[in-house]
């Protein structure tokens, strides 16, 4: 980080209300890095980890310090490669996520042909805002990437208005909530942001007066009380895959609150118990928990000397053998499938046991095309659905096909989640 310089008055007087950058961090002790084996095979040897998905690994890998040259320089080619083809079909969210891996830990001299991406994200970014204002503050995306993409232009010198984040990133804009739930990650991505865009503001990147500093350093304390007050008994934040992003956001929030109202090692303690047990299989959620488990977050990412070495430098072997999982049994299951949209849809579906959501779906849909017809897309999270009898998600209308079971939301994907017999599923057209 550069040397502060000397701010204005107004700043001065200000500057005993804001707290100091330092970070309070915990990580996995170099006893227990053998406990991170199973993340480290699900997103080196996945074939998932591919195109745009295999930039969240790629970034994850540059920040906790694994050195493999072959498999850096082929992760590197899938995300370079897969945006070059993609080009504007890119989200905002995505290219942002694209330039973090693609020029985390590299000398500034290393990254500078990709700096008309963060021109691309500019716009990109810019048409966001441009939604919000014709659309009832509703962007083309969604608030984790408007937060990713402040975030990435902030690290890479990007242009963006204060003034905007002033005015869209107050905690309690609607965005930062999904069916009235707060979004953990949104708000701790959020937190990631503004940490930046405070950081730049200190020192003297940004030309702005001490009012906007205090307005970010607000809204960052008021986000922070959020994400703690949907932390668990167990330690986890919100659910197991937020919760690495919420302890990067807890990492570097560390004046915000009382060290008792976070138990760092509670929290890691469980995630190491849910890592044996098997959680974390998709490539994008094992990329996401790591580099929080090695005490690192995305504001080290233009911070060379802390990836090569340091604390939360990982240094075992990569080339462990790979878990076969047991064949799952052919015996079949009986489910009852729902499909609520302003009427009712049901079926009663059979499928072998081990099935997931996404195969009841496909299961329904040849029963019944007209009635249980469906889109999906392949996301870094997999398959996604987008539409169910030809109606079409909308983020300016802030609808989208919710899954659930017995009533209430499932907490993995439509290809994750593994169902049960006799279970009760529904896709229910919702608004968040």
């Amino acid at each position: 980080m550069r040397q502060s310089h000397q701010l204005p008055l107004v700043g001065l007087l200000l500057f005993s209300l804001i707290p100091s950058q330092l970070c309070t961090i915990c990580e996995v002790s170099k006893e227990n890095h053998s406990r991170l084996n199973p993340l480290l095979s699900t997103v080196i040897h996945s074939k998932y980890a591919r195109g745009i998905q295999a930039a969240n690994v790629l970034l994850s890998l540059r920040l906790v310090g694994i050195q493999d040259q072959n498999l850096e320089q082929q992760l590197f080619r899938e995300v370079r490669d897969s945006s070059e083809k993609k080009g504007s079909d890119l989200t905002s969210g995505q290219l942002a996520l694209v330039i973090l891996a693609l020029r985390a830990c590299q000398n500034s001299d290393e990254s500078v042909t990709y700096f008309h991406l963060v021109s691309q994200l500019e716009e990109k970014f810019q048409k966001e805002i441009e939604n919000m204002g014709v659309h009832d503050g509703n962007p083309l995306t969604n608030y984790y990437q408007l937060s990713l993409d402040v975030l990435t232009l902030c690290l890479f010198n990007g242009s963006y208005s204060i003034t905007e984040v002033k005015k869209y990133f107050t905690p309690e804009n609607k965005n930062f909530y999904f069916g009235g739930q707060f979004s953990v990650d949104t708000g701790a991505m959020a937190v990631l942001a503004l940490t930046c865009v405070k950081r730049s503001i200190m020192n003297k990147q940004i030309q702005k007066n001490g009012e906007d500093l205090q307005h970010i350093n607000n809204y960052t304390e008021s986000l922070v009380k959020k994400i703690l007050s949907e932390k668990k008994e167990n330690g986890l934040i919100g659910n197991i895959y937020s919760t690495g992003e919420a302890m990067q956001a807890l990492f570097v929030s560390s004046n915000y609150y009382n060290k008792n109202e976070w138990n760092c090692q509670q929290t890691l303690d469980t995630v190491l118990k849910e890592i044996s047990q098997g959680a974390f299989h998709m490539p994008t959620a094992a990329a996401q928990i790591l580099p929080a488990l090695m005490g690192k977050t995305y504001l080290d990412v233009n911070n060379v000397s802390s990836c090569a070495s340091g604390p939360g430098h990982l240094n075992i072997s990569i080339h462990e053998p790979i878990t076969v999982e047991p064949t799952i049994s052919p015996t079949s299951i009986s489910v009852n499938y729902t499909v609520q949209i302003n009427e009712t849809f049901f079926t009663e579906v059979t499928v072998p046991k081990g099935s997931v959501f996404l195969d009841v779906m496909e299961e329904a849909q040849k029963i019944n095309q007209t009635a249980f017809r469906f889109t999906f897309v392949e996301s870094s999270w997999g398959p996604y659905i987008t539409s169910v009898q030809g109606l079409a998600e909308n983020h300016n209308d802030r609808t989208y096909w919710q899954l659930l079971s017995g009533g209430e939301p499932v907490s993995q994907g439509v290809g994750r989640y593994v169902v049960h017999n006799g279970e009760n599923l529904e896709v229910r057209w919702s608004k968040y």
